[in-house]
């Protein structure tokens, strides 16, 4: 026996909706691939948005069956008087792929298969297989989403809020309650009757009998099957809806030695950091510290486009970071992460308190903590103290290198890539 299934479920604007994922299913490894290259060319302030994808015409074409010549066949190929194996032949002159040939009459082929993504997809693709390391649910704080759920009954309601089961149980309680001593009545008027004798004297008070009986099974049918005193609507109430809280803090250095180009890597990383945040997370909070020979706490634009510049003096800004999560940051309610972009140069006096404030009073705080140190060369004085910390916290700080543009995405996956278990 055989079914057809038809699914006639309702798609929304997107009436290829179920098509379209079984297509980007089929060829993720193309889109992948389409998608880290896009991500390490296009800057990193226009990640959301789509990406036009193509895909070979090789890798799209289905295998066919073709009826093939059967049977034994002899092939005889004529030979040649001017090339013999191994001879070079020059590019015919006159023609090239200029366009200035003449158009042909036979031949056919097929362009390479494109389409488009869409902002969604796009950032699928790109943030796939991420997540923050050691997401931590903790006590939620500030929630202001709710849902309806019940709590308990109540008598007045309106009709779509109707408990049938709980009213016909009040219901039948009640007409247990009211009939009672009737039903009792009406027994004992029976076994009254079954005992008479058919005399004369009997028959009278069989009459009597059957009318009391009469009487009292009309007050027993009287009893309504359903009163409006029976009725009970469930109570909804509000319920706050648990949501993940979590705080990322980005540190930049913006000292004198910090390049252009190296401000921009580090944008870059901060901005990607971002979107990875917002598409994870409901409730996300994000401070921006930037410091040169003292550190401030800034908003985004400041963040990005400020131009003050100064000495370096690491430690002021997680001097700065220790202050704000312990003043408005509880570790009870919130999961804290953080970032630090720098070139690694640093006031060498000023580098032991930096592993110092991390080591005895951050780490013990945050549930990962991310330096990214900007820098072509060889390792800077910032990179070797901290060298030793991922030893210390190996679950909780985490430091690598970023040289070019190209590897911010790369660098952004290794950091956050999810851990298997």
């Amino acid at each position: 026996m055989a079914f057809l299934i038809i699914d006639r479920r309702q798609q929304g604007k997107q009436k290829s909706a179920v098509n379209r994922q079984r297509f980007l299913k089929r060829f993720r490894k193309h889109i992948k691939e389409a998608v880290t290259d896009a991500v390490s060319k296009r800057s990193i302030t226009d990640m959301d948005r789509g990406e036009e994808i193509s895909i070979p015409r090789k890798d799209i074409s289905e295998p066919i069956f073709r009826q093939g010549k059967g049977g034994k066949q002899r092939r005889v190929l004529p030979g040649n008087k001017e090339f013999v194996r191994g001879d070079r032949i020059d590019r015919p002159s006159g023609g090239g792929g200029g366009g200035g040939g003449k158009a042909s009459n036979q031949g056919e082929g097929m362009d390479e298969f494109v389409f488009e993504l869409n902002q969604q997809e796009f950032l699928d693709f790109m943030f796939e297989d991420l997540e923050l390391p050691n997401l931590v649910r903790k006590q939620l704080k500030d929630s202001d989403s709710y849902k309806l759920v019940k709590g308990g009954y109540q008598r007045e309601g309106i009709p779509a809020r109707l408990n049938v089961v709980q009213s016909l149980r009040g219901a039948k309680a009640r007409r247990i309650a009211l009939g009672g001593a009737m039903r009792r009545e009406i027994k004992g008027l029976e076994q009254e009757l079954e005992a008479l004798d058919d005399d004369e004297d009997g028959s009278a008070k069989r009459r009597e009998l059957t009318a009391k009986l009469e009487r009292a099974q009309r007050r027993v049918n009287q009893i309504p099957f359903l009163d409006d005193f029976d009725l009970r609507y469930n109570n909804m109430i509000q319920q706050p809806t648990p949501t993940t809280s979590a705080v990322m803090f980005c540190l930049m250095d913006v000292s004198g030695s910090m390049t252009q180009d190296i401000k921009d890597l580090a944008k870059r990383f901060f901005v990607l950091l971002h979107l990875f945040l917002k598409r994870h997370y409901e409730k996300t909070e994000v401070v921006f510290i930037r410091h040169h020979t003292k550190a401030d706490e800034v908003d985004e634009e400041e963040f990005f486009y400020s131009r003050e510049t100064g000495g370096t003096v690491v430690s002021s800004a997680l001097e700065l970071m220790n202050t704000i999560v312990r003043e408005r940051y509880p570790t009870e309610s919130w999961n804290i992460y953080a970032a630090q972009a720098s070139d690694g140069e640093n006031w060498q006096d000023d580098s032991p308190k930096c592993r110092d404030w991390l080591v005895k009073s951050l780490l013990p705080l945050v549930q990962y903590f991310a330096y990214v140190e900007i820098s072509s060369g060889r390792e800077q004085e910032l990179w070797q103290t901290y060298s030793d910390i991922p030893e210390l916290f190996p679950d909780r700080f985490a430091m690598r290198n970023v040289k070019e543009p190209a590897d911010i995405f790369p660098v952004f996956r290794d950091l956050f890539e999810r851990k298997s278990t």
